[in-house]
């Protein structure tokens, strides 16, 4: 099969559309065969040498923790799937590729209107921004400020706090502020004085503050937020160890990601796909996700 590797580590340059083996599935695992996997900053920060929690990083490594495609092959033991069916899930890199492996209970199904490139794009985002907000304990009533709120983890946050009863303040660029309307957020242009453009959107006050961008969004936070214990980060760990606030990450989950398609299937979940980009553009697509500027994800078609 054609798989994106990363024979050293580097800029996007150091990318290679190679021919690996097909994976073989072992007990308790099914093969997909992938149609759509989405593409993420951390994609980007294992390429340049960073090893995830609980990854072993050996090169060539094939990046990718999140895809959508066909069940196509059932190894011993497994249960709950049958070749033909169409799947989306999660496993910890692998996914940008012909065929990926994966446990079966990392598996839901995909809805059947859902496109191939949103199927490939949910899991990792999605699950991500539902841990985050669960870590902060946002619930009904709350005024949920959102950094980064036009991208792939934003994207989906701003719908799930507002499905949870939230009100949200979402930083973007002004080109994006239309598109956090569409999603029921108030927008709010990030950088210098941004403390005070949500104060006057917010008069009664912050109650948590999800940094999803990076770049001193922590330290707006921490001048609007009271309960350092609402103030979460998935991007900036030194900030949130200086400023004492969560670095918010935990496992995922079948039934998380399940109750993400449930709300996409209800017409509640809206998704953004910037581009889609065959493996032969890796490069092209690492580019576009590191310059910062994505609406929503970009997402690889094998």
């Amino acid at each position: 099969m054609k798989a994106v590797t990363v024979p050293e580590f580097g800029g996007p340059e150091v990318l290679r559309v190679a021919e690996v083996p097909d994976p073989v599935p072992g007990p308790g695992e099914v093969r997909v065969q992938v149609y759509a996997a989405g593409l993420q900053p951390a994609d980007l920060a294992v390429r340049g040498g960073w090893t995830p929690p609980g990854a072993q990083v050996e090169l060539p490594v094939i990046l990718g923790n999140e895809f959508a495609g066909v069940v196509d092959r059932l190894g011993a033991g497994s249960s709950g799937w049958e070749v033909g069916d169409e799947v989306l899930g999660f496993r910890l890199l692998g996914s940008h590729a012909g065929y990926v492996t994966v446990d079966a209970s990392q598996l839901v199904a995909k809805p059947a209107g859902m496109p191939w490139e949103h199927a490939g794009s949910l899991s990792a985002s999605g699950q991500t921004a539902h841990v985050a907000l669960g870590g902060l304990k946002v619930g009904a009533g709350d005024t949920v400020l959102v950094h980064g709120a036009a991208g792939g983890v934003g994207t989906v946050a701003v719908q799930l706090a507002r499905a949870w009863g939230a009100t949200v303040i979402g930083t973007a660029s002004e080109r994006n502020h239309d598109y956090l309307r569409e999603l029921g957020a108030v927008p709010v242009t990030y950088g210098p004085g941004l403390a005070d453009r949500v104060r006057a959107l917010a008069p009664q006050g912050v109650d948590a503050a999800l940094d999803a961008a990076g770049h001193g969004a922590l330290d707006a936070s921490v001048e609007l937020v009271a309960d350092r214990a609402r103030i979460g980060t998935i991007t900036d760990f030194q900030g949130a160890q200086r400023l004492g606030v969560q670095f918010l990450r935990g496992p995922r989950s079948a039934a998380r990601l399940a109750e993400l398609t449930d709300l996409w299937t209800a017409g509640g979940l809206r998704l953004e796909i910037a581009e889609a980009f065959p493996l032969e553009r890796a490069a092209e697509a690492h580019r576009l996700v590191a310059g910062g500027h994505v609406r929503g994800k970009v997402v690889l078609t094998p």
